[in-house]
């Protein structure tokens, strides 16, 4: 069958778009080379990318070698038929976060489904509407972005591929938590009872009650009507955009099949999905698992990203910040004290004889020591304090707003704790008793330096090492 367009006046009353310009990769498969011409044509006139495939094993060879941001895929094609097409790409670790949208003649339900149950993010119907064609192509574009910086960051900090990383986590299957937000009985039943199988849904008939609800709870996805009676729909999801906690949150959108400007405003603003009435109980279940399965997988990736930038900055064994966290916010701090003419101490501290420990008892039991003289700190200083490994057994501790005296007050209880309980090594088999020696300095002045402090730290520690150990020296300019 031959696409014909559908020609839809873009106008400031059928959409607002969005003044970001943008631009995407676009692979369009189809068998018929006059179809491929005409998405083509409409697709680079929005100054998008396009690369082409005819048959379903070209576009498999295609996203596995090139950068492609989104497939529109027939489903109609001789030999490899595009929903065999589009399980293959969502089955590949590699291809299985490309948006794929099924470009159809089919109208049948079953079909739908089917496609969705594939993996497709979304069915286009011939004849093609050019504005929901643009549409939905700028809104999974944008996704896609997002998804790529994420992967990008993760891919920095991980020695194996994200994707294959993710791929053997949960990424959909069993029970998530949905929201719905609709304040008319009728319109949310079916969805509760077709959802409540699989999920635990929440329903909120008040709008305004529901933005507060998603931001202090953890939703997996979030099901809008658009037929909200005393508040507008897409007002609710341009807030839950707005605000840090629900940015991400996936949202399908309930609407009626006479509201597609409506839908259209909805995917530019950055809605994930739609289903319309009535509701089709195996679609809604598809969509649902789809954008679940797909906002997971970002959260996986977030999550390793923050895991990249923590194992940045935390030592591994103890989970203090390590001296590269150090090193940078001691400038700050120090520049902060100064122009505010607040006090800042540092406390530098060792461990006394530390490597007989390793000699004889092993390494096992040196970690065991670090790790419990590392909480040890933990209780002995404030919220505002941070402590760090500096290296080896040595440690340091910043300490806002803090003159010497203070620093010396914290700095001897920390001593005293620290001598006056054993610590246990060995699987708890052993004990061996530990002391340290502390060096303290506070800010001297104006013409002080962060140098000069940590020169008089470093001093003032060795000379309590010097003088007999298990003590705590202070140094003044």
């Amino acid at each position: 069958m031959i696409i014909r367009f559908n020609r839809v006046l873009l106008t400031s009353e059928s959409v607002e778009w969005s003044n970001e310009y943008m631009t995407a990769r676009i692979l369009v498969v189809d068998d018929i080379a006059t179809n491929v011409k005409l998405l083509e044509a409409r697709l680079m006139a929005e100054y998008f990318q396009v690369f082409s495939a005819t048959s379903g094993q070209e576009a498999l060879d295609i996203c596995a070698s090139s950068q492609i941001d989104i497939v529109l895929l027939d489903v109609m094609m001789p030999g490899m038929d595009g929903f065999e097409v589009c399980r293959r790409l969502k089955a590949d670790p590699k291809t299985m976060h490309i948006p794929v949208v099924m470009v159809t003649a089919l109208n049948e339900m079953s079909d739908r489904v089917t496609g969705l149950e594939a993996g497709a993010d979304d069915f286009i119907t011939k004849p093609v509407n050019d504005l929901a064609l643009i549409t939905r192509v700028r809104s999974l574009a944008r996704l896609k972005m997002v998804t790529d910086e994420l992967r990008l960051r993760a891919e920095a900090g991980s020695e194996m591929g994200i994707e294959q990383m993710l791929h053997h986590k949960d990424g959909g299957e069993g029970r998530s938590k949905v929201l719905i937000v609709d304040d008319r009985v009728s319109s949310y039943e079916r969805v509760v009872k077709t959802l409540s199988r699989d999920h635990d849904v929440k329903v909120i008939t008040d709008p305004q009650e529901a933005l507060f609800v998603a931001a202090e709870e953890d939703f997996d996805l979030l099901v809008v009507s658009t037929g909200l009676e005393n508040f507008d729909s897409l007002r609710l999801c341009s807030q839950l955009r707005s605000l840090n906690r629900t940015r991400m949150l996936p949202i399908l959108m309930v609407s009626n099949p006479d509201e597609e400007a409506k839908l259209i405003r909805a995917l530019d603003m950055g809605v994930n999905d739609y289903v319309m009435r009535p509701v089709d109980k195996h679609e809604l279940l598809a969509r649902v698992r789809t954008q679940i399965k797909r906002g997971r997988y970002n959260a996986g990736l977030r999550d390793s990203v923050q895991q990249t930038v923590e194992m940045a900055i935390k030592d591994g064994l103890t989970g203090l910040n390590n001296r590269r966290f150090f090193d940078s916010h001691l400038v700050t701090a120090f520049d902060k004290a100064k122009s505010s003419g607040q006090n800042l101490s540092v406390l530098i501290i060792d461990i006394d004889h530390f490597k007989p420990v390793n000699d004889t008892h092993g390494h096992d039991a040196g970690d065991d020591v670090l790790r419990e003289f590392a909480n040890r700190i933990r209780k002995n200083i404030r919220n505002v304090d941070t402590a760090c490994r500096f290296g080896g057994e040595e440690f340091v501790l910043l300490m806002p707003d803090s003159d010497l005296d203070l620093a010396c007050i914290v700095a001897e209880r920390m001593r005293k704790e620290i001598a006056a309980h054993p610590f246990i090594i060995s699987g708890g088999t052993k004990q061996i008793n530990i002391t340290v020696s502390v060096g303290a300095a506070c800010i001297a002045g104006p013409d002080d330096t962060w140098e000069e402090l940590m020169k008089r730290s470093d001093e003032a520690l060795y000379r309590a090492k010097h003088n007999g150990r298990n003590q705590v020296v202070s140094k003044a300019a």
